[in-house]
């Protein structure tokens, strides 16, 4: 891959590593947005490029930008917003969003990108913090073939699987069968856990051994230890997760799909944030069970 000019808007705990594999990794020129300044410019430090003082600032001249923000209306302000990057995008340019969005908002960017001459693709992405940090994430792609194959070299940095999985809106759908997935899986492994516990049996002997059949998953592979020492700051918080199924049930409800599983555990994430655990991991699934 020849090198690029790159923008990326949106360091959190995502967005600061992928950003720092693009300009280590993919060797790209590489130029960062953040609300909080003083972030882009400790990411700077660390790994070289350029910080800017806006999002149009930030995409001026670049080849590929990159949006990593929370939700649907920081997409929007970072876009389309007063100094959004979507009124510098150059002509020709790609516009990559690895937001975990709507499938509503991504095209309606894209009709906008469209309008204004450059590509857009909704990049959604999973693989937790860990999998940013290691250049590991599997990325879910929406959008034209030809936009997708000038844009996956780039995105391959800080990837270990991308997809294209449709139209614009297709990465985020495919987003929500993820989110959707490892809802109710988290649930059933902390009500594995629970019984056992309540048993007296050895928890780490019985996910030894179960591990290894039907039952297995990364979830249980990556998690059961902390979720028995009652650890729970490890990787995706519950907020995190509330804000995905409440898409994901709002989509829901525009395609008749009936997901009574999603729809109860995001009432059981409820109960953890009024436990106070707006901040633990989606594993925490468990405490809910023990108090």
């Amino acid at each position: 891959m020849a090198m690029a000019n790159v923008s990326f808007i949106g360091l959190g705990v995502m967005g600061y590593p992928m950003a720092g594999h693009l300009r280590k990794k993919g060797g790209h020129e590489v130029t960062v947005y953040n609300r909080t300044h003083a972030k882009a410019e400790r990411w700077v430090e660390e790994f070289g490029g350029k910080a800017a003082k806006t999002p149009a600032e930030a995409a001026q001249g670049a080849d590929f930008v990159f949006s990593c923000v929370g939700n649907d209306d920081d997409l929007r302000s970072v876009t389309t917003g007063p100094d959004g990057a979507f009124g510098a995008v150059k002509s020709g340019a790609i516009f990559i969003d690895n937001t975990t969005a709507s499938a509503e908002v991504a095209r309606e960017l894209s009709g906008i990108a469209k309008e204004r001459g450059f590509g857009f693709l909704d990049a959604p992405v999973s693989g937790g913090q860990a999998g940013a940090e290691n250049g590991a994430l599997t990325v879910m792609v929406g959008g034209d073939k030809a936009t997708f194959d000038k844009a996956k070299p780039v995105i391959d940095a800080y990837a270990k699987m991308v997809g294209l999985m449709g139209e614009v809106g297709a990465g985020q759908l495919t987003k929500m069968v993820n989110q959707i997935c490892i809802a109710g899986l988290v649930q059933g492994l902390a009500e594995g856990i629970h019984f056992g516990m309540k048993a007296g049996l050895d928890i780490p002997a019985v996910i030894d051994v179960i591990s290894k059949g039907a039952a297995g998953s990364w979830q249980m592979e990556n998690r059961f230890k902390t979720m028995v020492a009652g650890q729970y700051e490890h990787g995706f918080a519950v907020d995190w997760m509330r804000k995905d199924l409440s898409i994901i049930l709002e989509e829901a409800r525009r395609n008749k799909t009936s997901l009574p599983v999603a729809a109860l555990v995001d009432q059981f994430y409820a109960e953890v944030q009024s436990m106070g655990g707006n901040r633990w991991d989606t594993s925490s699934l468990l405490a809910r069970l023990e108090r």
